[in-house]
């Protein structure tokens, strides 16, 4: 994507630059109350007067957030934005993505028929905002509905000709981050922005406050971001050819997030682990399994010898073999890959990346079949395999839901051991509801004793005292 200060100049700027000029002097001259906008410029206000200009004459921003990850869904045509970006193609483009849906261009976004359908009704409620040279700093997806609805003109607000790519940037992001912004960025283009402000030297601290969000959260999007990097980049065959897009992962966010925070809780005990897992639940997101699938590889190493190679063709099971050290997206660490868990792991799901992303080629090609065809049998395999895991889970989860009540029972008893102490030392304690509580506790034992005693066949030593304390002598 072409840097901010080397946008090109639009065409016919020098005249609308004029027209711009006369009408922000008629609007001075006239006298009264004149409409402004509002914009954040370092930390102040700053507020720019608002005028009606032709809207055949606007150009759609080729730098907006509003479709930063978008652009890629035609790799042709987001390489002719980067050298054309005010041809008509290129303008073209940037309509059809602002009135697209965020996660599947193909389809029209329901918010901006939403938008549409107000446009009609109410009109322009709110101007837009350009620079001197006729782009659309703020209003980029109501120009495009305005144009559709067969508007002439749009009301805009100015910016200062002195301000350049750099600061419309930096005041385009700060607009789309109020907290009363009607239209939120997509998930994706949200990371690429906070990468941007990362790129221009702001702290961590920073960028979190400007993106209303916790530090460790704004941590977890570059590392989240970092991931689909490397996905993308993996998803060549042989370096080269189709790869994924940014926008294929745009309704992963909450399975990309639990992939993170299952990742952090394993890496600190064992990272070879950590890295398995994560390439494992990965190889499922990229698959499109549901996210409850996703939760059922607990542990990429067994879920993969367990459940997983006995489901898939022979040509497609990895072999354990050691791997490369490998860089961990996000934090700046390299993990040594070294043991075959990992790299068998990272392998198979190196399959699932360049078969997704070759099946998109030509439908007609050998390659593209062969491709859809170990897709599928991929998906199968995963589908079949964490199905199994699941339903494994829930019955181990039940298995050990009346021992870990129990763990939890006796953690209770022990700080109670410290309440009581506190209490008889300040000579605080109610000793009829302590009674009467320790009453509850042996009906409880009991009744537990009584269903102990007809499922365990072979007691031990803890089941044994359980029977000979529920027995013994007392008021039934």
């Amino acid at each position: 994507m072409k840097l901010m200060h080397e946008m090109p100049t639009p065409p016919g700027a020098a005249e609308f630059s004029e027209l711009v000029k006369n009408r922000l002097t008629e609007v001075r001259d006239a006298g009264g109350t004149r409409e402004t906008v509002t914009v954040d410029w370092h930390g102040q206000p700053l507020h720019v007067d608002v005028i009606d200009v032709p809207l055949r004459e606007l150009y759609f921003n080729p730098v907006t957030h509003r479709i930063r990850a978008q652009r890629s869904y035609n790799p042709t045509l987001d390489e002719a934005l980067d050298t054309e970006p005010f041809s008509e193609r290129s303008q073209d483009y940037l309509r059809h993505l602002l009135q697209a849906s965020p996660s599947d261009p193909d389809r029209r976004d329901t918010e901006f028929t939403y938008l549409l359908e107000s446009l009609k009704d109410f009109g322009q409620n709110e101007p837009g905002l350009i620079t001197h040279q006729g782009v659309l700093v703020n209003g980029n997806t109501r120009a495009a509905a305005l144009r559709e609805i067969g508007a002439q003109t749009m009301r805009v607000g100015v910016l200062p000709a002195s301000f350049e790519w750099a600061d419309i940037v930096a005041i385009e992001l700060s607009l789309q981050l109020r907290p009363d912004n009607r239209r939120d960025y997509s998930y994706i283009n949200r990371l690429l922005a906070m990468e941007e402000q990362a790129e221009l030297g702001r702290s961590p601290e920073v960028v979190a406050k400007e993106f209303r969000i916790r530090v460790a959260t704004y941590e977890q999007e570059r590392w989240i971001l970092g991931v689909i990097r490397d996905q993308i980049e993996r998803s060549k065959a042989n370096g080269s050819g189709p790869a994924l897009r940014l926008i294929d992962f745009e309704e992963q966010q909450e399975k990309l997030k639990e992939v993170h925070r299952a990742y952090n809780k394993l890496y600190s005990s064992d990272p070879d682990q950590a890295e398995a897992l994560k390439e494992m639940r990965l190889a499922a997101i990229n698959l499109g399994l549901a996210k409850t699938a996703v939760r059922a590889i607990e542990d990429g190493t067994v879920f993969r010898h367990d459940y997983l190679d006995r489901r898939l063709p022979k040509h497609l099971v990895p072999e354990d073999v050691a791997g490369e050290a490998i860089e961990v997206p996000g934090l700046g660490l390299t993990v040594s890959a070294t043991i075959p868990a990992v790299a068998a792991a990272r392998a198979l799901n190196d399959q699932v990346l360049k078969a997704k992303a070759a099946a998109r080629g030509n439908t007609e090609s050998a390659a593209t079949i062969e491709a859809s065809a170990t897709f599928s049998q991929l998906k199968d395999a995963f589908d079949h395999a964490t199905d199994v895991a699941e339903r494994q889970g829930k019955l181990k989860k039940r298995r050990q839901l009346a021992s870990e009540r129990l763990t939890e029972a006796s953690l209770d008893i022990e700080q109670c051991v410290a309440d009581f102490a506190q209490a008889r030392a300040s000579r605080s304690l109610d000793e009829e509801s302590f009674d009467d509580a320790l009453l509850k506790l042996r009906a409880s034992l009991r009744k537990l004793a009584k269903q102990v005693g007809r499922g365990i066949q072979n007691p031990g030593d803890g089941v044994a005292w359980l029977h000979d304390a529920a027995s013994s002598e007392g008021p039934k």
